[in-house]
């Protein structure tokens, strides 16, 4: 029973920064890729970042350099730090856990960025 809850998201100017969090239960959350993906109404879901249980990242382009993922393993805690925000970057952002014996994702319930003025 993995539960993975997210938070953070909120309405913010364009330039503007929020951080999101996701906090994991039911799941050895060291041995865990965490990922955060996105989707706008009428667009694919799209992988924003991942990290790694020993810490790597990878970034879609549309958000290198303004976005930031980040674990705390002590807190069973992955963050999205996010910085710039344009009003592209307007979507329901999504947590999502997967361990490389898994046939399934996890994902939480989504938490809404809006960026708009």
């Amino acid at each position: 029973q993995v539960q993975l809850v997210e938070s953070g998201g909120g309405l913010v100017q364009p330039g503007g920064s929020l951080r999101l969090s996701c906090t994991a239960s039911g799941i050895i959350f060291s041995l865990t890729a965490m990922h955060w993906y996105r989707q706008a109404p009428g667009k694919e879901r799209e992988l924003v970042a991942r990290i790694s249980g020993v810490g790597g990242t990878n970034y879609a382009d549309s958000v290198k350099g303004r976005f930031t993922i980040s674990r705390d393993n002590a807190k069973n805690t992955v963050y999205l730090q996010m910085n710039s925000l344009k009003p592209e970057d307007t979507a329901v952002y999504y947590c999502v856990a997967n361990q490389p014996s898994w046939n399934y994702d996890s994902w939480g319930q989504g938490t809404q960025v809006t960026v708009s003025s």
